[in-house]
């Protein structure tokens, strides 16, 4: 795990409930349950700085970080893809997103396919992607500064219940998806018996759960949360959710107590007269 996704993780997961601040000194401390040296962490946080990510605050001679409001945005929509799933049922209706976006300017296409991606949209055709949520209205507004990026939002439904299913494995790599599911599901469904019988405490519950967010993390923004009408027969994805979120609240006690042990052990002594 790269130290910036680690400062990203543990804002997210803990310090956005402490205050949403920490002091460098904190951040070494919990930083180093992942064998990261101080040395990189400090670079880490000055490159997160530099790119607008985080602010600095002086306090003494303490040094304090805090995310900014563009990156507690970007924790805040990453947070709801990891932990949130469609609910109610599917009413047929397929969101289309098409677009136009002039050769020269690749680095706006690319980087509004990434967009899309994230937004769960999968592509029928290279400009003409789609959805079964209704997110299409996300996607003019984040390139609404652009304007050779021609963008448009359709409803449309299908022939019926077999072209639906034919689009969603056309659009993204089901089986593959699955496959991976699974290798996840090897991994960690064993270990739930342990995590419930709090085997794993302090620095060893926090590096678990850390990992674990680390391996799940990408499935949100590959996996287009499909309808279940839409997914293949014993499809894993469901199952892993659910495994994934059993297994980051069992182990959210014994992490907080080793992160809050960390900061109470990297406040500075109070001045002695």
């Amino acid at each position: 795990m790269r130290a910036r996704s680690l400062v990203f993780d543990l804002f997210g997961d803990y310090l956005r409930y402490r205050g949403g601040a920490v002091r460098l000194r904190g951040l070494v401390a919990l930083l180093s349950c992942f064998d990261v040296p101080e040395a990189t962490t400090r670079v880490a946080v000055a490159r997160l700085r530099k790119e607008g990510w985080l602010a600095t605050e002086r306090q003494g001679r303490e040094t304090v970080y805090s995310l900014t409001d563009t990156a507690w945005r970007m924790l805040d929509e990453g947070r709801e893809r990891i932990f949130g799933r469609a609910a109610g049922p599917w009413d047929g209706q397929w969101h289309m997103v098409i677009y136009q976006v002039p050769e020269t300017n690749r680095a706006a296409r690319e980087q509004l396919r990434k967009k899309l991606a994230w937004l769960g949209f999968g592509p029928l055709s290279p400009a003409v992607w789609l959805s079964p949520h209704d997110r299409g209205g996300q996607v003019p507004a984040a390139f609404v500064d652009d304007p050779t990026i021609k963008i448009d939002v359709f409803q449309s439904r299908s022939a019926g219940a077999e072209a639906d299913r034919d689009i969603a494995a056309r659009a993204w790599d089901l089986p593959e998806l699955d496959r991976e599911y699974a290798e996840l599901l090897d991994v960690y469904r064993p270990k739930l018996p342990s995590y419930r019988a709090g085997a794993l405490q302090g620095t060893a519950a926090l590096v678990e759960r850390m990992t674990l967010v680390h391996d799940y993390r990408h499935f949100p923004f590959r996996d287009p949360d499909l309808p279940h009408e839409l997914l293949p027969a014993g499809w894993h994805g469901r199952t892993a959710h659910e495994v994934f979120l059993e297994a980051h609240s069992v182990l959210r006690g014994p992490a907080e107590a080793c992160v809050d042990a960390l900061l109470d052990a990297a406040v500075p002594a109070p001045a002695t007269v």
